[in-house]
């Protein structure tokens, strides 16, 4: 398990922002504004990386035609994928 160390960021903000992000972290229960914007950017994330699978879906849909496999095959492509995933974890 990889574990990141926090590093700092300054942003400025006008006073209006400065006050609203106090505000919203008091309402929705975060210990401070950081808390807030840290959560607002894994949002941010999540709809991206959502996008980007979105998007590679649409793809995949107007690729041609679709291609029925037997389980043999599932089972090759499952094998596959758990020996990628093994090769990339030793190389962290």
């Amino acid at each position: 398990m990889v574990t990141l160390m926090p590093t700092s960021m300054n942003i400025s903000l006008p006073e209006a922002l400065k006050r609203f992000a106090k505000a919203r972290a008091e309402e929705a229960g975060y210990s401070n504004p950081s808390d807030y914007v840290r959560a607002l950017i894994r949002d941010d994330r999540k709809t991206v990386e959502k996008e980007k699978l979105d998007q590679m879906l649409l793809e995949g849909l107007a690729s041609g035609d679709p291609k029925v496999l037997d389980e043999a095959e599932w089972e090759s492509i499952r094998a596959d994928i758990v020996a990628r995933a093994a090769k990339k974890n030793k190389t962290k």
